[in-house]
């Protein structure tokens, strides 16, 4: 790897790349190398290498030429200090001083030049980091809860049945060539804090109890669920799957999918659509049919996989879950004396059967700069734990004493990651928005940035229970469905212009083996979004009962409908005359313009 020494502010380095000693990954920079080299020499068609690029991880941006964003996969979020410096480095001399952590536990950069793009692969490599496969229609990369060997509640550790699924799942020859993207996630139990309901195929631990009373664990198995234009909440393909029949259940769900899934319209080729054109009997039928006969393949993946024997997966918790608490974040104590004091109530994290210890650090709207990169590398070095990367775009320290904890507080707060209710209401989470992504009609990350201030300033930002999401169009990248208030970007038209707008969404929820998406509250002006946001959480503050959670308030107050009527007055729009600032788009300097182009993640 690029030797990186992390006592200077800004790291001396040697820029060739280290050798990249694991063999797959090797080959795939080498295919890179020639695929690009042909493409540049006008030998490999522009249809042919996008498809090869994205296939790699390569994605490309708003702004065109050779800007290209590079997205490393991560299964379940599991990164190394020795990779957090390779980031660094890379967002250092290849991006724009800073990565970006997305609601999949990958990290992407934007603004890599495509020539540069195989130079970056062999960094990347060399500290074991890949791309392959995050992008594409192909099967993406593994998520799995968090907390996972660290929650309180839960069934199983599933981190190590994230790590056998990636491992037998990528470059895979049946994922190659899929009519679209295929998603898989885990949750060690019913909380579901990875959202596995609403995943292609999602993973739940569970338990049952056997004819001889012995408690047995396993996994519920989920199929088709998909958020985008038109969500669709996940099933269960089954009310127990022992753990011998993981993988080959997951293979089977990919083989139906593969064989059934839309190749002539993409919008509608998700395994949601294969439930919507074939029936969920059917469906169910055939996936259970292709399970059965997997023995005769070549391949079969059943057992115990050798990460799941190697690792083990008894879990921290005692399998009492459902519950709110970890799922949906703990309330900030506000008598709490010190900083510290209401970072360790609204930040920590301890595991009830085997005493972990975990704790929260705060990434604004999910970025980690040149500095936070090697800031956190040092950290997991000197304080000997581990980070995973959270599906909220923060990072989770793992494997913590409870005597290190002030002193982590104290660096945390040097790299300004320390803020407590790290994935509360302060954590908004959006999307890149039109910042990069052609598909966008609105700067959703301007408006998460003015959600968060404008709550700091109203004395909210550490309300208990609520998240915000945004998305900056229908897509629903940023999980607007899913956040109890949810935003995504419209174009709007008022007084003969065109301007930045918001749908505002209420009561979106997942856990406890349901999907709840929001219900349409009102369309607004971007610049109105934010006092909206505002003042829908200071009325849940006012009005809820002891311990209430926000989808309880919302339908004791008579739901999203009857909530957008005290919001009425924030939905008109001033002429351009009396503010001329509700014509132009968050961090944009001119008039709005609504310019969509053809992204890659719709191709």
């Amino acid at each position: 790897m690029a030797v990186i020494d992390t006592t200077q502010k800004q790291p001396l380095v040697d820029l060739r790349p280290g050798e990249v000693t694991n063999p797959d990954i090797a080959a795939d920079i080498e295919k890179f190398e020639s695929m690009l080299a042909g493409y540049l020499a006008d030998e490999v068609e522009e249809d042919v290498f996008r498809v090869f690029r994205l296939t790699n991880g390569i994605y490309g941006q708003r702004q065109g030429g050779r800007n290209q964003m590079i997205r490393v996969r991560m299964p379940y979020g599991a990164i190394t200090a020795d990779q957090l410096d390779m980031l660094g480095f890379v967002a250092q001399h290849y991006s724009r001083q800073w990565g970006h952590i997305t609601t999949r536990q990958n990290i992407q950069m934007h603004f890599v030049q495509l020539e540069k793009i195989p130079e970056v692969m062999k960094h990347l490599g060399s500290v074991g980091l890949s791309t392959r496969e995050a992008c594409g229609d192909t099967i993406r990369n593994v998520q799995g809860c968090h907390l996972a060997g660290a929650c309180p509640y839960e069934v199983l550790d599933i981190s190590a049945w994230a790590e056998a699924a990636n491992d037998y799942f990528i470059r895979n020859p049946l994922g190659q060539r899929l009519p679209r993207k295929f998603k898989i996630n885990f949750s060690g139990c019913e909380t579901d804090c990875g959202q596995a309901l609403f995943n292609d195929a999602g993973v739940v631990a569970v338990t049952r109890t056997l004819a001889d009373g012995t408690i047995e664990a396993g996994f519920r198995v989920f199929v088709a669920g998909g958020l985008g234009a038109n969500p669709h909440a996940a099933l269960a393909i089954e009310e127990f799957t022992a753990k011998e029949d993981l993988l080959p259940t997951i293979e089977a769900i990919l083989r139906v999918f593969e064989q059934t899934g839309n190749r002539n319209n993409k919008l509608r080729a998700r395994m949601k659509w294969v439930v919507e054109t074939l029936g969920w009997e059917e469906t169910q039928k055939r996936i259970l049919a292709s399970r059965r006969l997997l023995p005769a393949s070549s391949t079969w993946p059943g057992g115990i996989p050798e990460a799941v024997l190697r690792a083990g997966d008894a879990p921290a918790g005692r399998g009492t879950g459902p519950v709110s608490a970890i799922g949906q974040g703990i309330h900030v104590a506000f008598g709490a004396k010190t900083t510290f004091d209401r970072w360790e109530v609204a930040n920590v994290v301890r595991g009830a059967a085997n005493g972990t210890v975990s704790a929260y650090a705060w990434c604004r709207l999910g970025d980690i700069t040149v500095e936070q990169f090697h800031g956190m590398a040092s950290i997991v070095r000197d304080f000997d734990i581990e980070v995973r990367a959270t599906n909220r775009q923060n990072f989770i320290l793992r494997g913590l004493r409870d005597d290190q904890l002030a002193d982590l507080h104290a660096r945390l707060s040097v790299l300004d990651m320390a803020q407590p209710g790290a994935e509360l209401v302060r954590d908004v989470l959006s999307c890149p928005g039109a910042d990069t992504c052609g598909l966008a009609v609105t700067q959703s990350r301007g408006l998460a940035s003015a959600i968060g201030e404008e709550l700091e300033a109203a004395g909210l930002a550490e309300v208990a229970g609520v998240r915000i999401n945004i998305s900056g169009c229908t897509n629903s990248c940023g999980h607007h469905h899913t956040g109890d208030i949810g935003f995504f970007g419209v174009e709007r038209r008022a007084h003969g212009q065109s301007a930045p707008g918001y749908q505002m969404l209420l009561g979106g929820h997942v856990g406890h083996e349901k999907a709840e998406f929001g219900e349409k509250a009102l369309r607004l002006p971007a610049k109105a979004a934010p006092h909206a946001a505002v003042r829908v959480l200071q009325r849940f503050e006012d009005e809820r009962k002891a311990g209430e959670p926000f989808p309880s308030w919302l339908s004791r107050v008579g739901g999203a409908s009857e909530v957008a009527k005290g919001l009425a007055d924030l939905g008109v729009f001033p002429t351009p005359a009396e503010a001329p600032d509700y014509y132009v788009d968050f961090g944009e300097t001119g008039p709005y313009v609504k310019d969509v182009g053809v992204s890659e993640c719709a191709t």
